[in-house]
């Protein structure tokens, strides 16, 4: 199994040089040089799998032995997911008039990043002490990344990471999750701009590529294939267990699912559209809030970024770049690096682009996208609560939208994705006219103290934040080279 960039400019890369990494070399995104099909009977054995046993089964697809023995992979991947809070790590609702919600946020930081977030930085702490390394990990958050990545990286002697969050952007909890992590380890920066303002330094800092070698800096964002690659496992656990597949003759073909996914960044959706042409019979829904540029491109092949970014009661999706849609636009072209480089560049000098009519006639015909406003997501929230006594979060609820008002196809299962708590996003609750009782993990983060360094809006702001956060790296790798942490060397 090897991987290529979606840009063209580099083929032949192993798992690990693909974990270590971020944005490729030539600024693309990696995705293996080739997909396996997966057969009906191989979609028969694993039925009966629990969700880290389809995790496990689907990652020995993409990482050869030689890189991580099997009985390690096991191992790393049992121990990333016996920390959740119900057994199997995930959990399937089954609610009225035909509603299933695969419940994809019984994690640390309760967000379905914790689920790839955690597994991966498993898989990067086995290399790091395998070969005695060390790595710089930078993470730009629109909300729950962050604090994903803080609870599972914390306290690794291997490791530093560096979260850039937008501030007064996301909720309290969100921000707490990552302000009250203290260890040494662990650097925070709150950022006057939106999620998309926090990605461009980001990017910039992954250009230079002197800079990514002397300090092994890399990603954790769904940038990092290892991510994407486990959330290929929410898709194919849907399918196994909403589709009807158990009940299906073993000669029919196989039934069609349809899943819908609140999309922001598009890492999910990229996911479901790779596990598409491997084989699984499946219609993806992609729901946004307000920032509607995934429906708008979609549709009508406009992929251009608003003038701005619209705050909505869905933080965690308030995103106008969705990444990702570089990998979907690169299976859906036939793999053409060349077009996708044009495309991506002329998007990011631009912020606009529109689509090549054969490429969007691809997407539209693999994809369905809405979007839907505030009220739209409080009305969703009312509606599941008076009928089903169940309490969406504002993301999920995007998703359930789509259930309420757009029947499904004859015979077809369909399936939301959860992808977090409600309790991490209080405003839209009390906003629904509902109420929760708060976990006693986030009544407690009231009482920590924080620590975070802000990152001020100014004239040459988006130079002035590289520059502050190219010198934090600089002076993690100077403390590390004597023996010390950041803060001591400070």
């Amino acid at each position: 199994m090897w991987y290529c960039s979606t840009r063209g400019g580099v083929q032949g890369w192993g798992f690990q040089e693909v974990l270590f990494s971020g944005y490729a070399p030539d600024g693309g995104m990696f995705m293996p040089e080739t997909l396996p099909t997966l057969t009906p009977d191989t979609l028969r054995s694993w039925r009966s799998l629990s969700y880290p046993q389809l995790v496990i089964s689907v990652c020995s697809v993409f990482i050869p032995t030689e890189v991580i023995p099997l009985a390690d992979l096991e191992d790393l991947v049992n121990t990333a997911l016996s920390g959740f809070s119900v057994p199997g790590a995930v959990s399937l609702a089954k609610l009225k008039q035909g509603l299933n919600v695969l419940e994809l946020f019984h994690g640390k930081t309760m967000a379905f990043k914790d689920l790839a977030m955690t597994c991966t930085v498993h898989f990067l702490n086995y290399f790091l002490h395998k070969d005695s390394l060390r790595a710089i990990v930078v993470v730009g958050t629109s909300g729950d990344t962050g604090g994903s990545a803080i609870q599972s990286a914390k306290g690794l002697s291997g490791l530093d990471l560096v979260v850039v969050y937008p501030r007064g952007r996301i909720t309290p909890v969100q921000e707490k999750q990552m302000t009250t992590c203290l260890e040494d380890n662990i650097h925070v920066f709150a950022a006057d701009g939106s999620s998309d303002d926090v990605d461009v330094p980001i990017r910039r800092l992954f250009s230079d590529q002197e800079l990514v070698k002397r300090h092994r800096l890399m990603s954790l964002n769904s940038v990092n294939w290892s991510r994407v690659m486990v959330q290929l496992a929410h898709f194919i656990y849907a399918y196994l267990h909403v589709s009807g597949l158990e009940e299906a003759e073993i000669a029919a073909p196989l039934p069609v699912l349809e899943i819908i996914v609140p999309t922001g960044g598009a890492g999910n959706i990229a996911a479901g559209c790779i596990v598409k042409q491997m084989g699984i019979p499946l219609c993806l829904v992609a729901m946004t809030n307000a920032n509607d540029i995934v429906p708008r491109t979609v549709k009508s092949g406009d992929f251009s970024m608003a003038t701005n970014v619209t705050q909505t009661l869905a933080p965690a999706i308030d995103i106008q770049d969705p990444y990702n849609m570089e990998r979907v636009f690169w299976l859906l072209s036939g793999r053409d690096g060349g077009l996708v480089k044009r495309m991506m560049e002329e998007f990011q000098n631009l912020h606009r682009h529109t689509l090549p009519k054969a490429l969007h006639k691809q997407l539209s015909q693999a994809l369905t996208s809405g979007a839907v406003g505030d009220q739209e997501i409080v009305e969703t929230m009312q509606r599941c609560w008076k009928e089903n006594q169940y309490l969406l979060c504002p993301h999920t609820a995007v998703a359930v939208w789509h259930h309420y008002h757009c029947s499904p196809t004859a015979g077809v299962n369909r399936c939301c994705l959860a992808t977090a708590s409600p309790s991490k996003f209080q405003a839209a609750v009390q906003k629904a006219g509902l109420t929760l009782d708060l976990p006693e993990k986030v009544l407690a983060l009231d009482k920590k103290q924080t620590r975070y360094v802000a990152l001020d809006r100014s004239e040459n702001w988006e130079k002035d934040w590289e520059g502050r956060l190219k010198q934090c790296i600089q002076a993690i790798g100077s403390a590390r080279q004597h023996g010390l942490s950041y803060y001591e060397h400070e």
